[in-house]
């Protein structure tokens, strides 16, 4: 029997968020019938925006095809109460990483549920995250606990999945896992619902959140995301160097040599916060740039000068490699600083440079822009600055001839601008104005020309 013959049209749009790639566009999984379950028709797409027009979200979509009329909708009266739900439902225990535990046990706990699935790499990519802030919040004493909710499709894949979990899990069941999905109206994963009120919805992306805060995320209320976010919005615009770049456990930097370097020290100088990676070879390539012009500077400007290093590197050893490569410091790799400054100045992509002025405020985002066009000669990379540069640039251009016949080459030249080149005259790298060949591949500094008599 074909699956058609087993599917009706009625579909229900589950969103895998977080999704990193996947190796094709589209990648199609089936299963078949089975006894006291539907059949269910998966299809992965990377682009949400073809199914459902005006709301782009990241992530892959999950489409589940369900035989008409098996869309189970439970009759409880308390939504919140999951205790109660699991015991109406016949679960006397749940499963934890020592065996079997009563769920009588954990009333008066502040409840969450995951519902999650080994199959899906947003939720193995998720989990770590989950798995850190549990363990802080219980070593803070906070009375919370997790309940694993399983999408997974088979028993082999569910204890998998939860071989590294330190929570709790309803034991597998796919048809009950199913009405507690209905129950919850989760149409994504991974999801996160912690069952109190005001609780941050899975639309609003707690999710997110929880990867953004950690812990302090807690207790995951909307009041709760307000107020971390005024926090942010408050450090950018009014915090000093210190409390920006350091926390009351933390009050120093560390040298490519592993120095602690207190940030008083760099308290006052025009600070870059350099965001990038080991991994990266566009970070590689800006760094070469990066510490010319960090050379430059500090041998002629003296010491009013810094970079700090806040790494994106995937482990340690990857860090201490890429610190121990450049002459400037960096935040420790162990500090959750780290993935703090990345947030609070909206950091997408790396390379990322963002300047920071004697008076402790923001005085450019486009740093790498700034450098990479123009080197240590943007000092001290404010706006004015390199309003200055491009008018100095303009009039410098406005000097020089359009055309120009040169001795050492057989064709016309004409004044050209480049981000870069090499002068086939001396052979050293120039940027901006030069004469080139329209004609071959021929590029000439202006001090270089020798024009005919």
């Amino acid at each position: 029997m074909s699956l058609k013959d087993h599917v009706s049209v009625t579909f229900k749009v589950l969103l895998c968020s977080n999704a990193r790639s996947v190796s094709s566009p589209f990648v199609l999984e089936t299963q078949p019938p089975r006894p006291s379950s539907y059949p269910l028709l998966f299809i992965f797409s990377s682009n949400f925006k073809d199914i459902k027009k005006g709301k782009q979200k990241r992530g892959h979509l999950l489409y589940q095809a369900t035989m008409a009329g098996l869309n189970f909708e439970a009759t409880y009266t308390d939504n919140h109460d999951i205790l109660k739900i699991l015991e109406a439902e016949g679960v006397e225990f749940l499963l934890s990483s020592e065996g079997k535990v009563p769920v009588s046990e954990y009333n008066g706990k502040v409840i969450c549920l995951f519902f999650s699935a080994n199959w899906c790499r947003p939720c193995r990519a998720f989990t770590p995250h989950l798995l850190e802030l549990y363990e802080t919040l219980r070593k803070r004493g906070k009375n919370l606990e997790i309940i694993f909710i399983s999408f997974d499709r088979d028993e082999d894949g569910f204890k998998e999945h939860f071989k590294s979990m330190p929570w709790l899990a309803v034991p597998f069941d796919v048809n009950l896992h199913r009405r507690l999905i209905d129950r919850y109206r989760v149409d994504r994963i991974p999801s996160f619902i912690p069952l109190c009120s005001d609780a941050i919805t899975v639309e609003e992306d707690l999710i997110g959140c929880i990867e953004d805060y950690g812990a302090d995320a807690f207790p995951f209320t909307r009041k709760r995301h307000e107020e971390l976010k005024a926090m942010d919005k408050r450090k950018l615009e009014e915090a000093n160097l210190e409390e920006l770049l350091g926390h009351e456990e933390r009050h120093f930097l560390i040298s490519g040599d592993d120095r602690k370097v207190p940030i008083s020290e760099v308290v006052g100088k025009t600070i870059g916060l350099y965001f990038c990676a080991y991994w990266s070879p566009p970070c590689s390539a800006f760094t070469v740039q990066l510490r010319d012009a960090y050379n430059k500077l500090k041998a002629a400007k003296g010491d009013c000068f810094e970079i700090v290093l806040i790494s994106t590197d995937r482990d340690l050893d990857e860090f201490n490699v890429n610190k121990s490569s450049m002459p400037w410091l960096a935040l420790p790799y162990e500090d959750r600083t780290r993935h703090d400054l990345r947030r609070i100045f909206n950091i997408k992509g790396i390379p990322a440079l963002v300047f920071i002025g004697g008076d402790g405020k923001v005085i450019s985002a486009n740093g790498k822009f700034m450098v990479s066009s123009y080197g240590a000669e943007a000092f001290p990379f404010t706006e004015s600055r390199i309003r200055d540069l491009e008018a100095a640039l303009r009039k410098e251009g406005e000097a020089l001839p359009k055309q120009v016949e040169d001795v050492k080459h057989e064709h016309v030249l004409k004044l050209d601008m480049a981000k870069a080149y090499v002068c086939d005259s001396c052979r050293k790298q120039g940027k901006f104005w030069t004469f080139s060949c329209d004609v071959c591949d021929y590029d000439l500094h202006p001090s270089c020309l020798e024009k005919a008599n």
